[in-house]
């Protein structure tokens, strides 16, 4: 899968392009018309990867959802003020593993 990003389909300038040490004789302008000239008149494009385009999914999802629980904070500052509050460490490792199998399955591992 392949797409233009906006505004960055210009040419591609040569590594050193753009001034420098030693550069005199041609100006930015001169350094891009070549860039255009060598690189042919299609438009550069950026290849996307499928899991770079599954996180910008994840990421689109995650940025849906509310930033704050804020009855879950309540809950959680009440449980923590009066002492009721354990950490449970088997449950976390429960999630961590199942975060991890999940994130091997997303990657095909």
């Amino acid at each position: 899968m392949s797409s233009n990003i906006n505004g960055l389909n210009g040419p591609s300038l040569p590594v050193g392009a753009g001034g420098g040490a030693g550069r005199t004789s041609s100006t930015a302008g001169e350094s891009a018309a070549a860039a255009t000239s060598s690189a042919g008149s299609t438009p550069s494009e950026v290849q996307i990867t499928d899991s770079a385009t599954l996180l910008s999914t994840v990421v689109q999802h995650l940025q849906s959802l509310p930033t704050v629980n804020a009855a879950r904070v309540a809950q959680l500052r009440t449980a923590i003020a009066n002492g009721s509050y354990t950490v449970q460490p088997g449950v976390i490792a429960a999630h961590l593993m199942q975060l991890e199998q999940t994130l091997a399955q997303i990657s095909g591992g």
